[in-house]
């Protein structure tokens, strides 16, 4: 598993344990693995690939692509919350893309909160683990005395309904809040959050990377491991918790994200990124122009087909 990858165009410093789950494993039923195989597939019959990143967080990749595979067009457009946010008041606001439903009162406790002075804890929408795991969880944050908003869906807990010990509900009542969703977006461009603890879903560690938050990754499944690696060893605004979880590593990697030097070193370059997601989502900007010119080119089709 920590064997050196070194042949994949595009990619450099990865070990076999980083690559995605689906690309790792022994079994040739696995869905994801052939949903992914078919997917592949297609991209040479596409008249278009679009991929919710910009150009200079992964341009070692989009070169690979452009220079080594006979693909379509690439139009990065990411990130694509920044996009979405500059249509002031349009008629699209109710529509959204979450699993479950979203508890805004967190945001409203967020607003009592001193700035950089809160982790958020979310483990996304499908990513599960074992009563053991939450305990050691809970505890971890509990030690750390810090400040935190954890996300707790009712089926987190492998078959079982998620149950926190009393003794931690009342240990961390007067700094925790715990809620079953939460308009993430929000949670992550508010001022008073300081960090994010996570399973490393795309769109949780680009909307992190994008708000100027650093991580403390635990990958689960699919791209999570590949994702982590990139965010910790390439992007540096993250570190790795171990898949076991102890609640000592828990509360050493907390408290190093909120109080130490490392952590301002995480939070500094991830500013940097979010300085760089802003331009490249902003008029002239990478992301801003292509998704521009794919609007230009549908509408151009659709008058063509009209006539």
């Amino acid at each position: 598993m920590d064997t050196q990858i070194d042949w994949i165009p595009g990619i450099k410093n990865i070990l076999f344990r980083d690559l995605p789950t689906f690309v790792r494993t022994t079994d040739p039923n696995d869905p994801i693995l052939n949903f992914a195989l078919k997917v592949v597939a297609g991209t040479y019959e596409a008249t278009a690939l679009v991929f919710n990143t910009f150009d200079e967080l992964d341009v070692e990749l989009l070169d690979a692509f452009k220079s080594q595979l006979s693909l379509p067009p690439i139009y990065t457009i990411g990130p694509i919350h920044n996009l979405h946010n500059q249509i002031p008041n349009h008629q699209l606001q109710s529509i959204g893309s979450n699993l479950w439903k979203e508890e805004t009162k967190c945001l409203e406790w967020l607003e009592s909160k001193k700035p950089d002075s809160v982790l958020y804890v979310n483990f996304g929408s499908i990513a599960v683990m074992t009563a053991q795991q939450l305990v050691e969880f809970a505890w971890g944050l509990a030690n750390t005395k810090h400040t935190f908003l954890w996300i707790i869906r009712p089926d987190l807990v492998v078959g079982e309904s998620a149950m926190l010990p009393p003794e931690f509900i009342e240990e961390t009542k007067e700094r925790g809040m715990l809620a079953s969703w939460c308009p993430q977006e929000y949670v992550l461009s508010h001022p008073s959050v300081a960090g994010f603890l996570t399973h490393c879903g795309w769109n949780s560690s680009l909307e992190s990377l994008s708000n100027g938050v650093p991580m403390i990754c635990w990958p689960f499944f699919a791209d999570q491991q590949t994702n982590c690696s990139y965010l910790c060893n390439h992007w540096g605004v993250g570190m790795e918790i171990d898949n076991k979880v102890k609640r000592n590593e828990v509360e050493k990697l907390v408290r190093e994200l909120m109080e130490g030097e490392i952590g301002n070193e995480m939070k500094s370059k991830a500013m940097e990124w979010k300085k760089k997601a802003e331009v490249a989502t902003s008029p002239g900007g990478s992301s801003y122009t292509n998704i521009d010119e794919i609007i230009n080119k549908l509408l151009r089709e659709c008058k063509i087909t009209a006539e």
